[in-house]
């Protein structure tokens, strides 16, 4: 992966999560929902297999997902980490929209 890919990742995962979190967060009224579900939508993006593989053969699944996560390059933990951070300013955000009298839903 070269520099432009790794920063065109690390800006759409942040804008990317930014928005789902926001929007989630704007019509679920909860500052910090995208911010709880976000390692459950990493495990998805991590794991090459079904979601019901974690329903069905669950300590295969769970500690294939962990394996996984643990053998991640510092480019994918970065990139990753750029869409937590997206997560964590739309709910700053949300937060500061509504203390300044903003209204949503």
């Amino acid at each position: 992966m070269n520099i432009v890919q790794f920063a065109v990742s690390m800006v759409l995962f942040f804008v990317l999560f930014f928005g789902i979190g926001f929007l989630l967060n704007m019509i679920l009224r909860s500052s910090w929902i995208m911010a709880i579900v976000y390692p459950i939508v990493v495990l998805l993006i991590v794991d090459n297999f079904a979601v019901s593989r974690y329903f069905t053969d669950t300590v295969y699944a769970f500690s294939t997902v962990f394996e996984r996560l643990v053998n991640l390059k510092v480019v994918d933990i970065v990139i990753l980490t750029s869409g937590f951070v997206g997560t964590i300013a739309a709910g700053l955000v949300i937060k500061w929209l509504r203390k300044n009298g903003y209204q949503m839903f």
